[in-house]
């Protein structure tokens, strides 16, 4: 794995962590109303298989390292 895939799978998982905790906090009519614990679990998850997808492949990366 090189630096550039690292960056690039890191970024993406990042962006997915925040997405879904947006997603979950969105659903919360009162802040207080939200779940904390749930929405980190859920965030971490989400995260953890965005890694994992990139392990695949990712379209921001070339099979060199060099991006296309």
């Amino acid at each position: 794995m090189s630096n550039q895939w690292i960056k690039a799978a890191g970024i993406r998982a990042i962006k997915t962590v925040a997405q879904t905790a947006a997603a979950l906090l969105g659903t919360a009519v009162f802040l207080t109303d939200v779940n904390w614990v749930q929405v980190a679990s859920a965030s971490i998850l989400a995260g953890g298989l965005s890694l994992l997808t990139s392990v695949a492949g990712l379209p921001e990366v070339s099979e060199g390292g060099d991006k296309e």
